[in-house]
């Protein structure tokens, strides 16, 4: 959520902050801006809605060419969206500019003293707090950004990454973070900030990754970090290893429909590298066999779709495993006074690896002694470089807001960690772990056959995308796919929907089922397709329309139902990365019938870094 993006060096910083905004897009915002050192001072542009509306503004205010500057786009949290609540905002009487993602905590008190010393406030963000108190310090009481911005940081509480620009310094940006990511692009004659390596690979795949609490000064030619003491520190240099092309369209109407298609090649590059000679190894991740073997209590922490990938992990490991797993709510864990024992094992899953709430849930995880293991899809992310192991799904840049292959790499590592266990721990022999690894080398092959639902998934869009409400069912492991794959309804097509485990349904939500209600059934589990039929029948008494998503050899009654969809064969702890495939196609084919922005849905953001 928000997006930073700056540049210093020798060409025109306009166009290329431009670029580097629509890059960031993906992470939700409201409101974008830039400013600019230009021939007329320091120059604020900003504006609500989305960038092209920022684009327009720029147009009516002339030609700017300028060689420094920054850039932003707002996820509201402080003040309604606004063009005075956008960013950068200006601190004194103009002459630093400040853009900000995180949450400054002690704003109110900051902001009290500020205005006793005059200062005077335009807008309703914690932000322009920054702006004032960088302006305050900085005007005769320390000249130099980098130490002024220093001194600032110090005085707050709270979360930030921060680019900040000064009359006094116009070709250098300071550049700063606590708990909110920022990276500094490395280039030729010139020199990035931006809140992710999507806004700075069109111009170099060389970048450095500042730790919480440092500052960087980044001019044209130079940059150089600092601790919180002020100590000159060695940032190693980093190389982005995928194309250009992995962030983009490639032909395709949305993101989200082209990261659809990209699963099977995902969940390959997740598996095949975990799997040697019929058998899961784990040993560079910190899970070794003598740690897993000793594990008292599994705890999967996670938020919105991670949090319902850890769900189907946790229904497979205690399966497979016969270990005590919960999944649980990031932002609930952490305030909940969690059990933790020193044998615990913490999973957290993240795809950013941004995730406020979850980077919180594992610090304390950490703290009260677990072993910590990243599941997260961005290399040396806050969670990745924090986290005592790290396993990565290469699922590749992930653009569209609403999960989708990050999804299905999550699940499979998830099943690579169940498997290890598992034979570790002697409930499985080797003949049987040689045939789990088969079949998780196999799951690419049958996310490409699901994927053949493509157009009966269409169809079915077409007929029910006017439904004001639907309901998702399923048992065990199906339920647990059914509560993501009414996430992805509401969150893309804004159509309110509900995942219930099916034989609670009855238990008072079953008055909400009317004449023409749309209900999607999951059963891919042949112990409980008898149960789901019967919870299949309550609604279709009721007048519910039903789409069932089943297996080849679902062997149940189907004749009350109006559509059925078949999902090739497939172990069926394994089932959740076939179910969701139809799941993520209707939501998607719903939205776009809608005529919804798929890629870029209202409120939502990417990557969540406040609490």
């Amino acid at each position: 959520m928000c997006g930073i993006v700056g540049y210093t060096g020798r060409e025109n910083a306009l166009p290329i902050l431009i670029k580097g905004l629509y890059s960031l897009e993906y992470r939700g915002y409201d409101s974008a801006g830039v400013a600019a050192f230009t021939g007329q001072g320091l120059r604020v542009v900003k504006a609500r809605g989305r960038i092209a509306n920022l684009e327009e503004r720029l147009r009516a205010e002339g030609e700017l060419r300028c060689t420094c500057g920054i850039g932003h786009t707002r996820w509201a949290t402080h003040g309604e969206p606004s063009d005075r609540n956008s960013h950068p905002h200006l601190g004194g009487k103009g002459k630093v500019a400040v853009v900000h993602n995180g949450i400054i905590e002690n704003y109110k008190e900051l902001r009290d003293r500020l205005e006793a010393h005059g200062y005077v406030f335009q807008s309703e963000t914690d932000t322009e707090t920054v702006a004032h108190l960088v302006d305050y310090l900085h005007t005769g009481k320390q000249e130099d950004l980098a130490q002024t911005v220093l001194a600032a940081v110090q005085r707050i509480r709270g979360s930030y990454a921060l680019g900040v620009v000064s009359m006094s310094e116009p070709e250098e940006i300071v550049a700063a973070r606590r708990d909110n990511p920022l990276i500094i692009g490395l280039g030729e004659g010139e020199n990035m900030i931006a809140s992710d390596i999507t806004a700075i690979i069109d111009r170099t795949r060389r970048y450095i990754i500042l730790d919480d609490n440092e500052v960087a000064v980044v001019r044209p030619d130079s940059v150089t970090v600092m601790n919180e003491f002020g100590d000159v520190v060695e940032k190693p240099v980093q190389t982005v290893t995928w194309d250009m092309s992995a962030a983009e369209k490639g032909g395709y109407q949305h993101f989200m429909l082209k990261e659809i298609m990209e699963q099977p090649k995902a969940v390959g590059d997740t598996v095949k590298p975990r799997i040697a000679k019929d058998a899961v190894l784990f040993e560079e991740n910190g899970l070794t066999d003598e740690r897993l073997r000793d594990i008292e209590h599994i705890h999967i922490v996670g938020c919105g779709s991670a949090l319902h990938a850890g769900m189907v992990g946790k229904r497979v490991i205690e399966t497979m495993c016969r270990i005590r797993c919960t999944a649980e709510v990031a932002s609930e864990f952490r305030y909940e006074n969690p059990i933790i024992g020193k044998k615990d094992l913490c999973i957290v899953i993240s795809q950013s690896g941004e995730t406020a709430d979850t980077l919180a849930a594992m610090r304390l995880a950490k703290q009260a002694g677990a072993f910590t293991v990243a599941v997260v899809n961005v290399v040396s992310s806050t969670i990745a470089r924090e986290a005592d192991g790290i396993l990565y799904t290469w699922a590749g840049p992930e653009i569209s807001v609403a999960t989708t292959k990050a999804y299905s790499a999550q699940l499979a590592a998830l099943y690579l960690i169940a498997v290890k266990i598992a034979r570790v721990r002697g409930l499985i022999s080797l003949g049987d772990e040689r045939a789990l690894c088969a079949e998780l080398q196999r799951l690419p092959q049958c996310i490409e056959q699901t994927l053949g639902c493509q157009q009966d998934m269409q169809r079915i869009a077409a007929l029910y995308a006017n439904r004001p409400s639907v309901f998702f069912l399923g048992r065990g492991l199906d339920y647990a796919a059914a509560l993501e794959a009414s996430l992805k309804l509401k969150e893309i097509s804004y159509i309110h929907s509900e995942a219930y485990a099916a034989g609670e349904l009855k238990h008072g939500t079953i008055s909400l089922i009317e004449q023409g209600t749309l209900v999607v059934a999951l059963a891919t589990q042949p112990a409980l397709f008898e149960k789901t039929v019967s919870n299949i029948r309550e609604v279709v008494s009721r007048g519910a329309v039903v789409v069932l998503i089943t297996t080849d050899d679902f062997t149940g009654d189907t004749s009350v139902c109006q559509h059925i969809v078949r999902l090739p064969k497939c172990l069926y702890e394994f089932s959740a990365s076939l179910s969701i495939i139809p799941m993520q196609l209707l939501a998607y084919y719903v939205a776009v019938e809608r005529s919804c922005d798929v890629d870029k849905p209202r409120n939502l953001a990417k990557s969540v870094t406040v609490e």
